[in-house]
């Protein structure tokens, strides 16, 4: 079967590995010049399926609207209006239950614990290289509160099979060293030793070679102008240069996904949720992080990343905007300098910004849609990187008609 896939980030690129190996001729169409050149470009770089709570949860109404007027919150509203963002907050809204959260929680956990398993495979498989670290992720408290309330909150998550434990700040500064001069600082950590680290464009440009060597076609440069539709069928997707024809199409164009769906008469409630990060050479190596971590207090990441470190922060629902200022790198850098001193070379930092894909309850779409030959994979969120091989794998079993290993119905289109 002839099969064309929008997009070219993780989500699209892994999506072609798995079909090619079933023997499908696979094109992948993107707008960009090279596979992983948007919210795959720059992401946080850490593998947390030990801390895949939904977003949507009974605190986060307090924290969007704290965020109008409180410039330090991670959780951010910039204040916008439109019909998109107004369906989506809705629906956000009605996830905040408890029971909500719960379901929506354990959802996301799953898929994420599955994904890891992929992931090793697909590295065992294809012999790519992503600067992995295998090491875990530690979760730094700088109030106990905090931290006593993460300890029970995870009770939920250890259901599915998270392996996160408290641990003393003497167990911090054995992992990692560089935080020995602000130990004081934190009152205490998690360490979730099943979590990893790794370059996603790495690992997405790497897979992309492999599937070339597959026979994959990549078709870029090219820009998705809309989707021809007939007789409940997607016949072509529309593009300057002309048609583009396949007998099936899968849809992982990340944030931009509702608005071609709405072209094959679909209603994807997908909203972008913009994140920002920098990636700075290694100064002193013995002041770099050796390790990947989120700091809870300032909610800023960090992962070690070969000869380079990556920092990241701020989930801001701001609409299609991926511009930045340099005020909105701020906290990153202050927490860079505050523990890790001159280990990174931050004056030579790279500054990003991107899109998250976000449900509006947490788990992403994948699988079919009404348009019989029209397949989803896409709605991440911020676990786009963690959920990403076992995305593709339950995509492509349930396209090959096999039964697959998780529940479908948890991440079908109009679960709601």
């Amino acid at each position: 079967m002839r099969i064309a896939i929008v997009g070219a980030g993780l989500l699209g690129v892994a999506s072609a590995y798995y079909l090619a190996k079933e023997g499908h001729e696979v094109l992948v169409v993107d707008r960009q010049s090279a596979p992983a050149r948007e919210t795959s470009f720059a992401n946080a770089s850490l593998l947390t399926p030990n801390h895949s709570f939904s977003w949507a949860a009974p605190g986060a109404p307090w924290l969007l609207l704290r965020s109008l007027w409180r410039a330090d919150s991670g959780l951010k509203l910039k204040p916008h209006m439109n019909g998109q963002l107004l369906d989506w907050g809705v629906r956000f809204l009605r996830n905040c239950t408890p029971g909500r959260h719960r379901a929506n929680s354990l959802a996301k956990a799953r898929l994420c614990f599955y994904s890891m398993a992929e992931t090793e495979r697909v590295t065992r498989e294809t012999g790519i290289h992503w600067h992995r670290d295998t090491k875990g992720v530690l979760y730094l408290f700088r109030d106990r509160h905090e931290l006593e309330l993460n300890d029970r909150s995870l009770a939920l998550l250890r259901e599915v099979g998270a392996e996160i434990k408290p641990i003393s700040i003497d167990d911090v500064v054995a992992l990692e060293p560089a935080l020995a001069h602000v130990r004081d600082k934190f009152v205490g950590a998690m360490h979730a030793a099943s979590d990893e680290m790794g370059d996603a464009r790495r690992f997405t440009e790497g897979l992309a070679e492999v599937c070339k060597e597959r026979g994959v076609t990549f078709r870029l440069n090219t820009a998705i102008d809309g989707l021809a539709v007939d007789g409940g069928r997607v016949t072509a997707l529309k593009t300057a240069s002309g048609d583009i024809k396949a007998d099936a199409f899968v849809l992982a164009a990340g944030s931009y996904s509702p608005q071609l769906a709405r072209q094959a008469g679909l209603h994807l409630p997908i909203y972008p949720v913009k994140g920002y990060s920098i990636t700075a050479p290694v100064g002193d190596p013995e002041q770099a992080p050796r390790t990947g971590g989120l700091d809870e207090g300032t909610l800023v990441t960090f992962a070690r990343l070969g000869d380079r470190v990556r920092m990241s922060s701020v989930a801001e629902v701001s609409g299609y905007d991926t511009g930045h200022r340099p005020e909105n790198f701020a906290k990153i850098l202050a927490t860079g300098r505050e523990l890790f001193r001159d280990g990174i070379a931050l004056d030579r930092a790279e500054y990003w910004a991107c899109l998250r894909p976000s449900t509006p309850d947490g788990p992403p779409y994948v699988g079919p849609t009404p348009v019989r030959n029209l397949w989803l994979n896409t709605g991440h969120g911020y676990l786009g990187w963690t959920m990403c091989c076992g995305s593709a794998r339950l995509l492509v079993d349930q396209m090959s008609g096999r039964q697959a290993e998780l529940d479908t119905h948890l991440y079908r289109y109009g679960r709601y």
